[in-house]
């Protein structure tokens, strides 16, 4: 069992039988009041965000999720789509809401992990840090520093981000996927 105070960012437990995650969580102490957490929380079968205070006395079950590694497949219309990895028969579909901004990261045929809870994969969550190759950059022209030296570039999963100006086509990248940043060329 957990208590209020035990909801810290990343503390993933049951509220209102749906397994939550919480994102940001701050405790606050007013004169003369108990104390109370205030969290932003995220829904891990639906994806959607709510902001709750809980006080003394609010107790929660831990979720008891698992993990198993599942095959990103494509991506068609918002929806992305996976398979279990050493059976591909098995398929199943997230929408871009469930996934999050991540998704843009994924390339087709890698292995990610997939969340289970109660028997049922519910969300995907995508490795820290990806390689990715840049299909579509700009030549960087010297003295352009007006941007800090930086340039859009597009790698093979469409994904767009800021790169330095040294980026061409065709090199391999690390990004950062909780950032969205880029990280070196490797």
């Amino acid at each position: 069992m957990l208590s209020h105070t035990d909801l810290k960012k990343g503390t993933q437990f049951i509220f209102e039988d749906q397994p939550w995650e919480v994102v940001d969580a701050l405790l606050v102490k007013m004169a003369q009041r108990r104390p109370v957490v205030q969290t932003k929380m995220k829904n891990l079968i639906s994806g959607a965000f709510q902001e709750r205070n809980f006080q003394q006395g609010d107790m929660f079950d831990e979720a008891g999720l698992e993990k198993k590694n599942i095959k990103f497949l494509y991506a068609n219309r918002g929806e992305y789509f996976f398979c279990e990895e050493k059976d591909p028969s098995k398929r199943f579909s997230f929408t871009e809401a469930q996934i999050g901004s991540k998704g843009k990261f994924f390339k087709p045929n890698s292995i990610v992990v997939g969340i289970i809870f109660n028997e049922k994969i519910i969300t995907v969550v995508a490795p820290i840090k990806v390689q990715l190759k840049v299909k579509e950059t700009p030549p960087g022209v010297k003295g352009d520093r007006a941007q800090g030296g930086t340039k859009e570039a597009t790698l093979e999963s469409g994904a767009v981000i800021q790169v330095p100006l040294f980026i061409e086509e065709g090199d391999v990248i690390e990004i950062n996927t909780e950032l969205e940043e880029y990280v070196k060329r490797v």
